[in-house]
């Protein structure tokens, strides 16, 4: 079945695409969510014109996270927990716990977007990446330190 993308999907397109999909996925994910609509004769003609809109949502959504990025690499998260003489941690630095200091510096990010791909345990200084919108990815300087 073939729609038409009317947000970015990751691992399938970008807004204003024409992508050929399983009709199950298309039917029963993409177009009641919103995120694309069906690629019938009307609909490939109104793509030209909302193509522009869609182009102008796109610039606006990487302009906003590129502002976004900027903020969250000029910010530096410290963790303090307690570890053991040789630098492992009594537990560890989880995407949850980054996501809420961000939070704490005014940056809302969904933890999902936060990419640790295995939990902090020793201590030392990180650069963790994050997801943003429109494919931008900025990375959280992160600095694990010992708990007094």
């Amino acid at each position: 079945m073939n729609i038409i993308l009317t947000e970015n999907v990751e691992n399938l397109g970008t807004i204003g695409q024409m992508v050929k999909v399983k009709p199950g996925y298309a039917r029963n994910f993409l177009i009641p969510g919103g995120m694309a609509m069906e690629a019938n004769p009307r609909n490939v003609k109104e793509l030209e014109h909302r193509k522009r809109q869609l182009e102008r949502k796109l610039q606006k959504l990487t302009q906003g996270a590129e502002l976004l990025k900027k903020q969250i690499e000029a910010l530096s998260c410290t963790f303090a927990h307690r570890a053991g003489e040789d630098g492992k941690l009594f537990g560890s630095v989880t995407s949850m716990e980054i996501g809420a200091k961000l939070a704490e510096a005014g940056i809302e990010i969904d933890r999902k977007k936060i990419v640790l791909e295995e939990p902090i345990k020793t201590l030392g200084d990180y650069q963790v990446p994050v997801k943003l919108p429109a494919g931008v990815v900025a990375t959280v300087k992160i600095s694990v330190i010992p708990a007094e």
